[in-house]
C-alpha cells in the first residue's frame, strides 16, 4: 500500500478511534446514512415538548427536560441512550400520532470540520507547507475594515506571533478563542490548527480584513449543535461575513433546526458561507444546504495549473460555489503522529486539502470585493455569483 493510501487510512481510523474515546459521541453507521450525535439526548421545539415527552413515557422511555439552547427544548433519557435514531424514527412515524400533528423531533447531531470520507472531515492530516510569502504591499487593502467571523477550533495562541505579517493585526486574541491544539506536548490532535489555517487563507484571498474567531469545535475537529449555536452569539465584533468550516450530516438528511435557528439569528446583513464537505457526495450537509447559506464546494489545482472537480468534495443542487482546496496557509509548530509513517515536524506553515479551504477563500474574496466595488458583503456576494456559469454541474461558480 502506498504511503498516501496508509496515509489517510491512518488518519481516518484514528478519528473514529477519536468519536469512539469520547463519552458522549455515537456513530450512527448505516451506510450511506451515516451521522454522528449526543448520546441519550433529543431535541424538539417548545410547541411540542410536552406531548413528546408523555409519548416517550407510554413507550417505558424514561426522560427529563434538559437545558434549552437555540430555541430548542432538550430531553435526556434515563436509559438506553445509544437508541436515539431508533427512538427518532418511532416519534416520526404519524401513525403514532393518530388525528394530530407529527412533532418535531430530531437527535442532537455532532458537527465536524471539514479540513473524501464517511464523516466528511479532511481525508487525512495536512502535510509540512512551504512558508508563504509576506502579503503584497500592493494588496494590503483589499478587505479592510471588514470583519469575517471564522467558527471553527479556534486560533493558535500564538498565532500573531507566529505569523506577524499574516496575522498580527487581525485579530484581538481572547483566551476562550484559543485553539488547544495539541493532543500531548507538541504532538497535534486531529485537527489542531484547523482554524489557524482557515483564518490564513481568509487573509491570503483579503490581506486588509479582520477576522473575529469564536470556537465551536474541539482540536479533534468535533463539536455539537448547541456549541455552534453558542459560537454563534459570542462575537465580539461587528461581523460582515461569517465563515464556517464545518458540518454535519444528520438522520434522514433533515435540516438541522437548531442550525437553522442559530443562523436566524444573525443580522440580516451577515453573508453566510459554509464547506459542503468531504464525502464526495450529493447527501446535503448542513449548514451549507440551507437556503441563504452560500454553499462552497473545492476544485483540486494541479502543478501545471489545471483544475478540475475534487473527487473528495460533496456537490449538488444545493452548492453554490467552487474554490481551490488544496491550499498552503499559515499553521503552528508541532508534530503529526500516525502509527508506521514518519513523523512529520511543523514550522508555521501547512499544506493541506478540503472544502473546509475552499469556503474561507471565498469568504474573502466577498471581503475583498466588499472594498474593491464599495459594497456591501450581499451585494458583494451577488456580484461574484449571479449570472455566471456553473464550473461544474453541482459545483456552482467558480471564485
Amino acid at each position: 500500500m502506498s504511503e498516501p493510501s496508509n496515509r489517510s487510512g491512518l488518519y481516518q481510523e484514528a478519528f473514529r478511534q477519536a468519536i469512539r474515546d469520547h463519552k458522549s459521541y455515537r456513530l450512527h453507521p448505516e451506510r450511506g446514512r451515516e451521522f454522528l450525535f449526543v448520546a441519550g439526548e433529543l431535541l424538539t421545539i417548545p410547541e411540542d415538548v410536552d406531548r413528546v415527552a408523555r409519548k416517550l413515557a407510554q413507550n417505558n422511555i424514561g426522560n427529563s427536560r434538559g437545558r434549552d439552547f437555540a430555541g430548542m427544548a432538550r430531553l435526556v433519557l434515563s436509559r438506553n441512550p445509544d437508541d436515539i435514531p431508533e427512538i427518532v424514527r418511532l416519534l416520526r412515524d404519524p401513525a403514532q400520532w393518530p388525528g394530530e400533528r407529527t412533532p418535531y423531533v430530531q437527535p442532537h447531531h455532532v458537527l465536524v470540520g471539514h479540513g473524501g470520507n464517511m464523516h466528511g472531515n479532511p481525508g487525512e492530516p495536512p502535510r509540512v507547507g512551504t512558508p508563504l510569502a509576506d502579503p503584497d504591499p500592493a494588496r494590503t487593502h483589499l478587505g479592510r475594515g471588514v470583519v469575517v467571523g471564522i467558527v471553527d477550533t479556534g486560533i493558535s495562541a500564538t498565532a500573531a506571533i507566529d505569523h506577524p505579517r499574516w496575522l498580527g493585526d487581525a485579530f484581538v486574541p481572547k483566551a476562550d478563542e484559543v485553539d488547544a491544539a495539541y493532543r500531548y506536548s507538541d504532538v497535534f490532535a486531529l485537527e489542531g490548527g484547523h482554524g489557524t489555517f482557515v483564518a490564513g487563507v481568509v487573509r491570503q484571498a483579503a490581506p486588509g480584513v479582520r477576522f473575529d474567531p469564536e470556537k465551536a469545535l474541539d482540536p479533534n475537529g468535533l463539536g455539537t449543535e448547541e456549541q455552534f449555536a453558542r459560537a454563534l452569539s459570542s462575537f465580539d465584533e461587528k461581523v460582515q461575513v461569517l465563515n464556517i468550516s464545518m458540518g454535519c450530516f444528520t438522520q434522514d438528511d433533515t435540516a438541522s433546526e437548531p442550525i437553522r435557528r442559530a443562523l436566524a439569528g444573525l443580522p440580516r446583513d451577515v453573508v453566510v458561507v459554509a464547506s459542503a464537505g468531504n464525502q464526495g457526495t450529493t447527501r446535503p450537509s448542513w449548514p451549507a444546504a440551507l437556503p441563504g447559506v452560500l454553499a462552497v464546494s473545492a476544485v483540486a489545482e494541479e502543478r501545471d495549473g489545471s483544475r478540475a472537480p475534487a473527487c473528495y468534495a460533496n456537490h449538488g443542487h444545493w452548492v453554490d460555489a467552487c474554490a481551490v482546496g488544496n491550499r498552503t496557509s499559515t499553521f503552528l509548530k508541532g508534530r503529526w503522529e500516525l502509527p508506521d509513517l514518519p513523523v512529520d515536524v511543523y514550522d508555521r506553515f501547512a499544506y493541506w486539502l478540503g472544502t473546509s479551504f475552499a469556503a474561507p477563500h471565498v469568504a474573502g474574496r466577498i471581503a475583498a470585493t466588499m472594498t474593491e466595488n464599495g459594497l456591501t458583503a450581499v451585494a458583494a456576494r451577488d456580484h461574484l455569483l449571479v449570472g455566471q456559469p456553473e464550473f461544474f454541474p453541482g459545483y456552482g461558480v467558480f471564485v
